[in-house]
């Protein structure tokens, strides 16, 4: 008996050839690529060398466009911040660059002191700042060696100075609110240092509010200059004498008596 032969299947092989075109537009394509890319870091390079502050914001951008490639969403928000951060940099930049230069003085509320009829908000600073307005308006008004000393140990002198006549002046500053009036004991503590252990000539006690009965009799009796607050305010708009300057009308009697009236 004759058996039939089985014809084994046909496999089909797959043909690998070389394809001229395709390998031409790939390397067209790939050209394309890299001169896409050299010449947007050209680009990038130029802007960086131009204003260097912009690497921030370039490599915010890529590593933000890195981010969207997985949340496509987080994109707009990291180009809004990045935008941002340039616009406030350029802004900094441009105030920084027309900023005037302006004197260094010693109290910023004096600034605009010079000027006859021109207030002071005394309120709004703090002790140590009074007592460096205090300070500013006697060098305003001629005074050398003028020392702010107040703080612990200062045995009741915040202010040092000299009077254009040579006269040394010991201050004592009080900044108290409106109700809270200079009591005598603070005259009598006072008192006690500033001729005998300062040696002033002129021995001074400037308030924001004003002193008691008691208080200004303590100080006619020991010829201590009382400032109170409206003293105060014509001192420092110049329609009132300077606290040496009282002293001397008043018989070191006080700005109370000598003031009287401002």
């Amino acid at each position: 008996m004759t058996t039939p032969l089985r014809r084994t299947p046909l496999v089909k092989r797959r043909r690998y050839g070389f394809d001229l075109r395709s390998t031409a537009l790939f390397f067209v394509f790939l050209a394309v690529l890299v001169s896409v890319l050299g010449l947007a870091a050209r680009v990038a390079a130029g802007a960086v060398e131009r204003r260097p502050a912009w690497v921030f914001v370039l490599v915010a951008i890529a590593v933000g466009g890195c981010l969207g490639l997985r949340r496509r969403w987080r994109l707009a928000g990291v180009a809004r911040r990045a935008a941002a951060a340039l616009d406030e940099a350029a802004r900094e930049a441009a105030e920084v660059l027309e900023a005037p230069t302006v004197p260094t003085q010693r109290e910023p509320a004096l600034a605009d002191a010079d000027t006859v009829g021109v207030a002071v908000d005394y309120d709004a600073l703090t002790p140590e700042e009074f007592e460096e307005a205090i300070a500013g308006l006697c060098e305003r008004d001629g005074c050398t060696e003028v020392e702010v000393v107040g703080g612990a140990g200062d045995l009741g002198a915040d202010v040092l100075a000299v009077t254009p006549d040579g006269r040394r002046v010991v201050i004592q500053c009080k900044h108290y609110g409106e109700s809270h009036r200079v009591g005598s004991q603070d005259l009598q503590r006072f008192g006690g240092t500033c001729f005998t252990v300062h040696e002033a000539d002129v021995a001074v006690l400037v308030c924001t509010s004003d002193f008691t009965a008691p208080a200004v009799e303590y100080a006619e009796q020991c010829g201590i200059v009382c400032v109170n607050r409206d003293a105060l305010e014509a001192w420092t708009d110049r329609t009132g004498p300077r606290p040496w300057e009282a002293a001397l009308e008043g018989g070191e009697a006080g700005w109370e008596t000598a003031g009287a009236g401002i």
